[in-house]
């Protein structure tokens, strides 16, 4: 019987071959047939896990299967973004994260146990959140030029996300750039950086908006500027860091997806599809923008470009401030 078996099994093959239809074309077909896992390589909270939560059942209606979003913090995104890398290539497992931060990464870290140029695709990006300066409301300043001048003559301490995260090296950029003087505090996510601020425990934060904001709109932290080109709708009132003496500067987070390399095309492009439909539809377009995120859909081909811009634009600042974590 098991002979027998294996002869058919066989035929079946040969007869695919045949007709040009690899089977990995015909398991593509049948694709998804299990529940598929979105990892957030962040602590809850923050701007991925936000948008993650958002997706995830609209994705399930659309693709007709559970989409379970789990959350893998740790080394600054890289453990978690590490777990899709070295996972199999079927498109069940999904990264959900910094594209920016995630593309900074290769220049900090002297070891990292992937390369995400290489190890993992493009799939879409989904929407850009700029970063928000923002100071505890005790901190006597109310824009940058006056927190350039008190950094001078006070202590300042500014919250970062992780160090070499993308909110750090925006920080790390911005007092090159003005001439402003702190001193970094890291922590394991934004969500515990945005808390100690909101605390007095440190001074200065710059963090995504779509986190960020919602503290400001309670007065429990004080915005001085946006890191957006031009301002934004929602806080119109509020300068864009370059407006302030720092022309052309602008910095923020990009979530998108990617997935491990030799995850077939055919996936890649239905994944592409309902991600862009399910991040575009009105509900949590309007949702996103309440909270300061703007909707940015991708093609893969210009994830992965958008990518390497990224990936050499941070290198720069890295290599200036000279950082470096093993």
């Amino acid at each position: 019987m098991l002979s027998h078996r294996r002869r058919l099994l066989g035929a079946a093959s040969l007869a695919a071959l045949s007709l040009g239809l690899p089977l990995a074309a015909s398991a593509q077909a049948g694709w998804p047939s299990r529940p598929i896992k979105i990892i957030v390589p962040y602590p809850p909270g923050g701007s991925s896990d936000i948008i993650a939560r958002a997706i995830s059942q609209p994705l399930s209606e659309a693709l007709k299967q559970s989409v379970i979003v789990e959350n893998k913090p740790g080394a600054n995104g890289n453990l978690g973004a590490d777990f899709v890398a070295k996972s199999a290539p079927d498109g069940y497992t999904l990264l959900l994260c910094d594209v920016g931060a995630l593309a900074i990464s290769p220049s900090v870290y002297t070891r990292l146990s992937f390369d995400p140029s290489t190890d993992l695709r493009g799939v879409t990006m989904l929407a850009y959140s700029p970063h928000l300066l923002v100071v505890h409301p005790s901190v006597k300043a109310n824009n940058l030029k006056e927190l350039v001048a008190l950094s001078k003559t006070s202590d300042l301490n500014f919250a970062v996300t992780a160090t070499g995260s993308a909110p750090h090296l925006a920080g790390v950029a911005l007092e090159r750039a003005s001439g402003a003087k702190w001193t970094y505090v890291p922590y394991k996510g934004g969500v515990q950086a945005v808390q100690d601020t909101v605390s007095g425990q440190t001074n200065v934060l710059m963090n995504g908006m779509l986190a960020t904001l919602p503290q400001v709109q309670a007065g429990r932290l004080k915005v001085l500027a946006v890191s957006k080109a031009t301002r934004m709708p929602l806080i119109g009132d509020v300068p864009t860091i370059a407006e302030q003496g720092v022309p052309g500067y602008e910095s923020g987070t990009w979530q998108g997806v990617r997935v491990a390399k030799g995850t077939p095309d055919a996936i890649i492009q239905r994944l592409n599809k309902e991600l862009i439909t399910v991040i575009r539809s009105a509900d949590i377009r309007s949702r996103l923008a309440g909270q300061g995120a703007e909707v940015v859909t991708m093609a893969p081909a210009e994830e992965e470009q958008f990518f390497n811009k990224e990936r050499a634009r941070w290198a720069a600042v890295v290599k200036a401030a000279d950082i470096k974590l093993d």
